[in-house]
């Protein structure tokens, strides 16, 4: 192993500069640097992005493709199956060492584990960091031994015991070689043909610099209140908007802690609501986990008993809830808030999967899919773990008669009404009083606010004490079984 072979940065879902261990190991190593995003869509059982995260991914890349140029190298660009193209790379640069920050998804950690073993056969040197969580799944033990299946005293045992490492700062110099490089614009990641995307600009700045600036903004100010209003979607700045950067690794965990801890110690951020928000990270890590010790988590019912599930099978339903058509206001303004920025407010997908679910009884697998889809922030952990929290067959899952009711939840949380209208504007002139249940307005207030039930806005697709009671039953049905067995 010679000083001056280069070293190769293998960039995953770490797009960021700042605080990122296996770029900073690197660069320790005073190595030539090759800078290498691989997009692989060839290797077997790697979960492919949707469409959203496609978008996201795209965007991130010139954004990190122009702060490694900014900083002095290039961001080298290949494609294909991951070990082939890695390989390549080291055939052509001579590099002998090669860094990256680990996943978690099992086939990642599969893969990873078979391209180090085999780089380490032919002599190379590989090196694997933390970049995406603030404590490794396998860290956080039960006194018993085994991961935690709640999510009150996992919070506790990792929040209380985790001390961030000092900052690493940002890689803001770098040199490397020359090294042919795939064009992003070739993969076809930004969507063609139509382009669905055109009102995600307005919401968001993927990249590093998007993220940073994102945290900066809501520690100036909408923190303070988060514990009141994150429940709120009428309300701008409610919430962080940082879960897509999280996602792609924009920003850091540790770094978002190292913040909110500043803040606080200063007297900038209130420590219920600096807690409360971190609290949110605490869940991202336990989902985490959950994916570590149950990889097929975003197929598979966490809840065996489960299996026995009379769900049912219903496409037009179905459609009706993608499309936002369901005929309540709540529900239907967050799938459309989904389908236009490629995001959600958390409560509001709380309220869409549990009419999914329980309304609808149709299979979470279904929810799960279509966010994958459409979520710019659609991640491994999160998603499934959630959604199998709504439906109730996750690990510390939402009891099965939870079952939310749409018109009150949405007088409850959208009670300002602003929600509703922004993604529903046929509703936008109903009084607020029936804003969330249009069909109980008298003729006379429909025809004033112009709407027409069945025409401009859809009826109810289901009855909601007749689909709860459907559910509840489901869900006594598959009690006995779990019972007998």
């Amino acid at each position: 192993m010679t000083q001056s072979a280069p070293a190769i940065v293998w960039f995953r879902e770490d797009l960021r500069l700042t605080d990122n261990p296996a770029l900073q190991a690197a660069v320790s190593s005073g190595r030539p640097l090759v800078l290498l995003y691989i997009h692989d869509e060839v290797t077997k059982g790697l979960r492919q992005l949707g469409g959203a995260s496609k978008w996201w991914l795209d965007k991130s890349l010139k954004a990190l493709a122009a702060d490694i140029e900014e900083a002095g190298a290039q961001l080298t660009l290949r494609s294909g199956k991951s070990a082939d193209a890695l390989d390549e790379v080291i055939e052509e640069t001579g590099a002998d060492a090669i860094f990256w920050n680990r996943r978690y998804d099992k086939p990642e950690r599969d893969l990873d584990a078979a391209i180090k073993e085999d780089l380490k056969s032919r002599g190379l040197s590989v090196s694997s960091y933390n970049a995406r969580l603030l404590n490794e799944p396998w860290e956080i033990e039960t006194n018993a031994g085994g991961y935690y299946k709640v999510f009150t005293p996992y919070w506790k045992a990792a929040s209380q015991g985790y001390r961030p490492a000092p900052t690493l700062g940002k890689a803001s110099t770098l040199s490397g070689p020359k090294v042919t490089s795939e064009k992003l614009k070739d993969w076809g990641l930004h969507p063609s043909g139509p382009d669905w995307s055109t009102g995600f600009d307005d919401d968001w700045t993927p990249g590093e610099a998007g993220a940073i600036r994102r945290l900066k903004d809501f520690l100036d100010g909408p923190v303070n209140g988060y514990k009141q209003n994150r429940n709120r979607p009428d309300l701008d700045e409610s919430t962080s908007g940082l879960s897509p950067h999280l996602r792609f690794g924009e920003i850091g965990p540790a770094q978002i802690w190292r913040a909110v801890q500043a803040g606080m110690e200063s007297g900038q951020v209130n420590e219920t609501d600096g807690r409360n928000f971190l609290s949110e990270i605490g869940w991202r890590e336990f989902s985490y986990s959950l994916l570590y010790y149950n990889p097929d988590i975003s197929t598979e019912n966490y809840n065996e008993s489960f299996q026995h599930m009379p769900w049912r099978t219903d496409s037009s339903a179905y459609a009706a809830w993608t499309k936002g058509q369901t005929g309540y206001p709540i529900v239907d303004a967050g799938m459309r808030q989904l389908w236009q920025t490629g995001w959600m407010h958390n409560r509001v997908r709380m309220i869409v999967a549990s009419f999914l679910t329980k309304h609808l009884l149709l299979p979470w697998q279904k929810g799960e899919e279509w966010f994958w889809d459409t979520l710019v922030d659609a991640d491994p952990a999160n998603n499934p773990a959630s959604w199998q929290w709504t439906a109730g067959s996750g690990a510390d899952a939402a009891p099965y008669f939870r079952i939310f009711n749409p018109i009150t939840q949405g007088e409850k949380f959208d009670e300002t009404g602003d929600y509703v209208r922004t993604w529903c504007p046929e509703l936008k002139d109903l009084p607020l009083k029936h804003l969330h249940a249009p069909w109980e307005a008298d003729d006379d207030t429909l025809e004033k606010a112009g709407v027409k039930l069945g025409e401009t806005y859809p009826k109810p697709i289901v009855e909601h004490s007749g689909a709860r009671q459907r559910a509840l039953d489901a869900y006594d049905t598959l009690k006995e079984k779990r019972d007998a067995a």
